[in-house]
């Protein structure tokens, strides 16, 4: 199948690159900052027109949507941007896959869940209360999408990282080399998701993909952690010896942002919708570091 891919210069779009020429379906690439790419494809997800051109013109059968508003703490002021791209972007891609009857891979997220409400990990079916900018405008383009009735997958994930570009192991490692010390939260846990990973379970899913299986579904690494712990593994698997982290609490930041406090998700359903095994994030996270 030939699969379109939105946003592909950000974390999971760039992962998905990286399996692109091992998988048996046909990935086409396209973002709107086309970075010295001869095969990304420009793309603006809130121009409709343009989309329906693009994925006529490469005779797509699947959309995965990877793009997205993610600046949580810009989202909070520059709210208009944020809502063209999460909520017009997504009703955009849903309303042209309903007109071909593509399949919508979209990806969405932890922060749909106020993560003050429940101790244990949130199913698919539990209420959603947003408590940012960012949570918020996720949330309306998943009801967008489920509203214009396309054949879609809505995959909520947390905490996803690459050992490069703006995630949360490269800002870990980047402040390694300057500083002795390092101060990150221990009051806010969930699990982390290896973007590596989850890419190559997209592609599972697109392969397994039944139309009875339209639905929102939960996937991230096995296991939970705080902050402070995925820094802590971060820095022991790297071998850096001389930098200690230190826990402390989130409101010992300046920040606009409300995050949740627990955000765990139980993976169950997509587990047993796909047949999908998981490894611990520990383990997931070693995987990529010791990687080239």
């Amino acid at each position: 199948m030939k699969v379109l891919v939105t946003g592909s210069n950000g974390q999971l779009g760039r992962e998905i690159h990286k399996i692109a020429n091992k998988c048996f379906n046909e990935y086409v690439f396209t973002s709107k900052t086309v970075l010295n790419d001869t095969d990304t494809i420009y793309l603006d997800i809130t121009d409709i027109e343009l989309i329906r051109q693009v994925v006529k013109n490469n005779n797509i059968e699947v959309i995965v949507n990877c793009a997205a508003y993610t600046n949580v703490e810009k989202a909070e002021t520059d709210v208009e941007t944020c809502e063209l791209l999460n909520v017009k972007g997504a009703e955009n891609l849903a309303i042209v896959a309903k007109e071909y009857d593509y399949l919508l891979v979209h990806i969405s997220t932890d922060y749909v869940f106020d993560g003050r409400t429940k101790c244990t990990p949130y199913i698919e079916t539990d209420e959603c209360n947003p408590i940012s900018v960012y949570g918020r405008t996720k949330l309306e383009g998943e009801k967008k999408i489920q509203e214009i009735g396309c054949r879609y997958i809505i995959l909520r994930t947390s905490w996803l990282y690459t050992k490069k570009g703006n995630s949360f192991v490269n800002k870990i490692l980047t402040l390694a080399k300057t500083k002795d010390e390092i101060k990150v939260v221990f009051d806010q846990v969930g699990s982390p998701t290896n973007a590596l990973e989850f890419a190559i379970i997209i592609d599972l899913i697109i392969n397994k993909y039944k139309p009875e299986f339209d639905g929102i579904y939960h996937y991230s690494d096995e296991g939970v952690c705080s902050w402070y712990d995925f820094a802590s593994m971060i820095i022991q698997y790297s071998n850096i010896g001389n930098v200690k982290i230190l826990p402390c609490h989130s409101n010992e930041f300046d920040s606009k942002v409300n995050r949740p406090s627990y955000s765990v998700l139980d993976k169950t359903k997509i587990k047993d919708t796909f047949g999908i095994t998981k490894i611990h994030w520990t383990e997931s996270l070693k995987l990529m570091l010791y990687s080239n």
